[in-house]
């Protein structure tokens, strides 16, 4: 067989002689999906990105070759070649579609002319206008001359990623390089990119390589899975035959932390007194109606989880019950006692006992601080424990978020990604509150990270009695976290009930939807 590209013997070190990858070999076929798994640190995208010749700051290749053929020409090794020659290769040849299409994608020029500018640089022979026409309308997306005319942000997440797509298709690529591209987007939207892929690859013959924590999504995608560890290739073969008979003690234990939709389900939480509720929630931006009317409630020991696509409202409410989004309308009240909008208006004792984790636990940890100094903000302005108290309240608080004290004097660069968002945890929690609020807190984790924060956060919810709200758009999660389901989708709520209930005998169609949409194993 005839391979569009094959990386043999590859290793990468960095500049102080620090293995990387070692020894990886993997070849892709014209028309076929090669999925490249692995957890955070296990060197997937490094191995990636050598297909491009591309290594990131620190690194360099230490040994084997990187040969692409493209469409037109003799293959060449991307590794002898120059950094312009490489230059000229990417875009061409070789493609990029990066997680976020924000880093694809300039916010102050219209969509249309950047594809334009893609077939410009490479020199595309043909009608370029005719060609953004075609490639917008193979990804799904209006080809007028109206739709060519928006900017980034007029357009939502999934027709921004698809947008990136096009321009790494423009030039009829022979390989095709996709960096965890649905990571951040919800089922429905994720479906849609995933189909598109798949049809392009298929349809145009590129050989793509895919990139991903998902396994689920590779069950839905790919041909065939490559698993990473540690550097090492650990196991490939056919999708089927890896993720229904893994041989690598690794491949099981990544197979073995993926969500089960289809689990039997589990005992539910007693809820206790009605400890956080709202009604009647509306917010408005212009004509734009966000949340229409809403009532939503939890209580004290119970896990809710806020359940709907991107646009749907979800994390607005979750902000208005926090009180970080002030501009509403409706009531929000705490064991029956009605809160002010705006956290700036609510006493100390009820910000201490609300407290929300962000999705980037950049947003709650100080880049320049400490990380036992950014948990220890809440206890400064929010308690009256003395410096001594609130030093041993962090100390406990790391331990018990399984980080451990020796990671107090580090600066948040210096943790991995499950690292941080723990610690973000642990930030919030700190001031033992009665209402945790996590908002799409594992949507950039790897399966493994995954289900430990997942675990986590079920522990100390049984441990501490209090409420979580758990937003999300991953249906998948429901099993593991969940007592109660609610179904944003417009700014309302179109379906509320217990986790079985909802998944197995769901009343709405939009949650119909959703469950058919889900990728499963």
């Amino acid at each position: 067989m005839t391979h569009a590209l094959e990386v043999s013997g590859l290793s990468v070190k960095t500049r102080s002689g620090q293995g990387i990858l070692h020894d990886v070999s993997y070849a892709i076929a014209p028309g076929e999906v090669l999925a490249l798994v692995g957890e955070s640190g296990s060197g997937k995208t490094t191995a990636g990105l050598a297909a491009l010749g591309h290594f990131r700051r620190g690194l360099a290749a230490a040994g084997g070759r990187v040969l692409l053929r493209p469409r037109d020409g003799e293959p060449v090794d991307v590794l002898t070649l120059t950094p312009q020659e490489q230059r000229k290769l990417r875009g061409s040849a070789a493609a990029y579609i990066p997680q976020d299409p924000a880093l694809s994608l300039n916010p102050a020029l219209r969509v249309g002319k950047q594809i334009a500018e893609v077939l410009e640089t490479h020199g595309f022979a043909g009608s370029i206008d005719d060609r953004v026409g075609e490639v917008l309308a193979e990804v799904g997306l209006p080809s007028d001359t109206r739709y060519r005319r928006r900017y980034p942000h007029q357009l939502s997440g999934g027709q921004q990623q698809r947008v990136g797509i096009a321009m790494a298709f423009a030039c009829r690529p022979s390989v095709v390089v996709l960096d965890e591209p649905t990571t951040g987007l919800d089922v429905m939207t994720q479906t849609l990119v995933l189909s598109t892929v798949r049809e392009l690859t298929a349809e145009h013959g590129v050989a793509a390589l895919y990139i991903t924590h998902d396994l689920a999504v590779v069950a839905e995608i790919a041909d065939r899975v490559a698993v990473m560890y540690r550097g090492d290739l650990v196991e490939t073969g056919p999708a089927e035959q890896v993720l229904r008979r893994p041989e690598h003690a690794y491949t099981r234990r990544l197979l073995d932390a993926v969500p089960d939709l289809d689990a039997p389900g589990g005992d539910v939480t007693p809820a206790g007194k009605t400890v956080l509720a709202a009604k009647n929630l509306t917010v408005s931006y212009g004509q734009n109606r966000v949340l229409r009317g809403v009532d939503v409630s939890v209580s004290r020991g119970e896990c809710l989880m806020l359940l709907g696509e991107s646009g749907s409202g979800k994390t607005t409410l979750s902000q208005c019950l926090a009180g970080l989004s002030p501009g509403f309308t409706g009531t929000v009240a705490l064991d029956g006692v009605t809160l002010a909008g705006s956290t700036r208006q609510r006493s100390d004792d009820e910000r201490r006992r609300v407290q929300y984790v962000f999705q980037s636990p950049f947003s709650s940890l100080n880049p320049r601080r400490s990380i036992a100094k950014s948990i220890e903000v809440p206890l400064t302005r929010l308690t009256t424990l003395s410096r001594a108290q609130r030093r041993e309240r962090v100390a406990e608080m790391l331990d018990r978020v399984r980080l451990g004290r020796e990671v107090a004097n580090r600066l948040p660069e210096q943790l991995s990604g499950g690292e941080r968002q723990r610690a973000a945890i642990a930030r919030a929690l700190v001031t033992t509150p009665d209402v945790l609020v996590c908002d799409e807190v594992t949507s950039a984790l790897d399966v493994s990270v995954q289900a430990t924060i997942v675990d986590l956060l079920g522990e100390l919810r049984r441990e501490l009695g209090m409420a979580m709200l758990f937003v999300t758009h991953n249906i998948a999660l429901a099993r593991e976290v969940a007592d109660r389901i609610a179904v944003l989708r417009g700014g309302e709520i179109v379906e509320l009930g217990d986790v079985d209930t909802v998944l197995t005998r769901p009343s709405h169609p939009y949650t119909r939807e959703l469950l058919t949409n889900t990728p499963r194993l």
